[in-house]
C-alpha cells in the first residue's frame, strides 16, 4: 500500500509543488494520475522514487516511511519499483535480452537466474523473437516494451510508468496501454502518470486528478479536462 500523509514539497526557490497531499493506494490497484503541466505530478513520482525528500508530511510505502529512509537504503527500496519513462532509457549498445538482463545483474542475480527469467518477461511484452536486436533496430513502441520488460526484471510489487506513450504511435500506445492493464491483472500495483484522454476514458481505472499540487479529483472510470 501507498499512502502520502499530509505530504508537501517546497523547492528552495519558492514553488509549493506539493500542497498537503493526502491519498492512498492499494496493493495490486490500478491508478491513472492527470493534471497540467506543472500540477505538482512529476514530483509527486519524485518523492516516491525518493529522488526527492519531501519538506513535510510522510510517504508510506508497504509500512515503509520514505521520509526516515537513510540513504544507504534508498537502492534497496527502489527495487520494489518498476519505472518505465517515456524516453526508454535503454542501452544502445546492448541488445534486446541484455538490456533487460543488466537490471537484475545489478541486484546480484545468478547467471542461471537471468537465463531463465529474461526469456520469460521477453514473452510477456511479445518481444520473444527480437532478443538479439539492437534498440535501434526497433521501433518507438517495441523500445517502450523493452523498457516495460526492464521493469519487470526483478519483479518488482509496483509498476510506475511516466508518459509512456509519449513517443510512440497511437496503434503503439494502445498496445503499450494494453500490456500494462495485463500487468495489473497479474497482481501489481500500477501508477500511470499520462495526458491521455481517450486513454484514461477508455480504460475506466481510477483517476487520480492533481492540479497546483493539490488532490482536486480522486474518482473511477473518471474524466479529466485537458
Amino acid at each position: 500500500m501507498i499512502e502520502f500523509r499530509n505530504v508537501c514539497k517546497k523547492y528552495p526557490n519558492g514553488t509549493l509543488a506539493l500542497d498537503n497531499v493526502n491519498l492512498t493506494i492499494g496493493d495490486g490497484e490500478f491508478v491513472f494520475i492527470v493534471g497540467q503541466s506543472g500540477a505538482g505530478k512529476s514530483t509527486m513520482l519524485k518523492t516516491l522514487f525518493r529522488e526527492e525528500r519531501v519538506s513535510s508530511g510522510e510517504i508510506i510505502v508497504d509500512n515503509m516511511n520514505l521520509s526516515k529512509l537513510p540513504n544507504r537504503k534508498i537502492p534497496y527500496y527502489r527495487r520494489k519499483l518498476g519505472i518505465v519513462f517515456q524516453d526508454f532509457r535503454l542501452f544502445s549498445d546492448k541488445t534486446v535480452y541484455e538490456n533487460v538482463a543488466f537490471a537484475m545483474q545489478v541486484i546480484g542475480e545468478s547467471n542461471q537466474s537471468i537465463r531463465r527469467r529474461v526469456p520469460t518477461i521477453l514473452s510477456i511484452v511479445g518481444l520473444q523473437d527480437k532478443v538479439n536486436s539492437f534498440p535501434n533496430e526497433l521501433s518507438g513502441g517495441e523500445q517502450q516494451r523493452v523498457a516495460l520488460a526492464r521493469a519487470l526484471a526483478n519483479n518488482p510489487s509496483i509498476i510506475i510508468a511516466d508518459e509512456p506513450t509519449g513517443n510512440v504511435d497511437p496503434k503503439m500506445s494502445l498496445d503499450i496501454m494494453n500490456l500494462l492493464i495485463k500487468i495489473h491483472k497479474r497482481g501489481k500495483t500500477v501508477i500511470v502518470v499520462t495526458h491521455e484522454k481517450a486513454f484514461v476514458d477508455y480504460f475506466q481505472q481510477r483517476v487520480i486528478t492533481i492540479g497546483d499540487g493539490k488532490v482536486i479529483d480522486d474518482r473511477v472510470g473518471g474524466m479529466f479536462d485537458e
